[in-house]
């Protein structure tokens, strides 16, 4: 019978995997805490740049989020040799946008700071209201919406707190920012964080020293962000600034015309094509459409046929990559990873024709 101690790493592998998959990159808690492990001495010593950080060209997890990845390797080594880590998800490259709704007893503040932006008259009672499931319902009653606490179409996972996290897909060429350690009036409402660029949330199911973060309701996967929801974060400042040129969509490479046209693929181009239709088709956006999972979704199929002798690897992978660059140039260190990640799931799991045996 397998040991407590021996559930618990197997547990917090498994968490990490299954979020890579999703691609959501990750990156470690300290044990039993909600903030990312220390670290090392070097970097305690000398103030830098993350992207100039030789420990993250070197697998290990300096910087918080901004050591956050999907390579099945190094979260293999990361929660394999330290299976007391929690688990932090990177919220802008994993395309999320996170309501952090909180229940933390405090003084409610003044009518002006209770929806950021939105004067409440003294004609409005607001007796009872204690906590961000009450500014929130109040936000969504006054655009006729359903509250998102209230929203079972969706992840929603409940904090040791009280509080809860509301899962939401990013859509559109959208990169929503961060509320988290930015001033009050980019807050969605009192007691209500958005977690998005710039910041991590804690993966359902990981434990601290308060409890479990765990999943309420049926949903497992976060739903399209709700447009209302959308103009509310527009309306409070989570985009950024006018001057900053949105990214445009990049025309296809040379090599990717090639094999639109069906070059290199031989008799595995039709396969081929169907699996990687949904990645080119995130090119037609320059941020958003769910680019990670979508990649990682195609790797992981690619790779139950190579499993199952239906494609080459060599051949899979380079179309991988072809396409992926084509729809996001200059990301092919990401790119990379999140390949690597989903083929590696995918060979696992041979998908056979229909009528075969695995």
């Amino acid at each position: 019978m397998p040991t407590l101690a021996a559930s618990v790493a197997d547990r917090s592998l498994a968490t990490a995997q299954s979020c890579a998959r999703r691609g959501w990159p990750v990156h470690p808690l300290a044990p039993g805490r909600k903030t990312p492990a220390a670290n090392c001495s070097d970097c305690r010593a000398s103030a830098h740049a993350p992207a100039d950080c030789p420990c993250l060209r070197a697998d290990r997890w300096c910087h918080g989020f901004h050591a956050a990845t999907l390579n099945h390797d190094r979260i293999q080594q990361w929660w394999g040799k330290h299976p007391q880590f929690g688990i932090g998800v990177s919220c802008g490259p994993a395309g999320l946008v996170i309501l952090d709704i909180d229940a933390h007893p405090a003084e409610p503040p003044t009518r002006n700071r209770v929806l950021p932006g939105i004067p409440i008259g003294d004609h409005v009672d607001l007796t009872g209201l204690a906590n961000g499931f009450h500014t929130l319902a109040v936000l969504a009653a006054l655009r006729g919406q359903q509250s998102p606490a209230d929203d079972t179409t969706t992840l929603r996972v409940r904090t040791p707190s009280g509080g809860l996290h509301v899962w939401y897909r990013a859509t559109g060429n959208r990169q929503w920012l961060s509320s988290v350690g930015c001033s009050a009036g980019r807050a969605l409402a009192w007691q209500v964080d958005i977690r998005a660029h710039g910041s991590y949330i804690i993966a359902p199911g990981t434990t601290t020293h308060h409890g479990t973060y765990t999943p309420v309701g049926e949903a497992r996967e976060p739903a399209a962000l709700p447009m209302w929801v959308a103009q509310e974060l527009d309306r409070t400042g989570h985009l950024p600034a006018p001057n900053i040129a949105a990214p445009r969509p990049v025309p296809p490479r040379a090599q990717q015309a090639v094999l639109a046209a069906g070059g290199g693929r031989g008799q595995a181009e039709p396969t081929l094509a169907a699996v990687l239709a949904p990645v080119e088709a995130c090119g037609q956006v320059a941020e958003g459409a769910g680019f990670s999972a979508t990649l990682n979704r195609a790797a992981y199929t690619l790779g139950g046929l190579i499993a199952a002798g239906r494609l080459s690897e060599q051949e899979v992978e380079q179309a991988l990559k072809d396409t992926a660059a084509a729809a996001r140039p200059g990301q092919e260190r990401r790119i990379e990873q999140i390949i690597r990640s989903g083929l590696a799931a995918g060979l696992k799991r041979p998908l056979y024709a229909s009528g075969r045996r695995s």
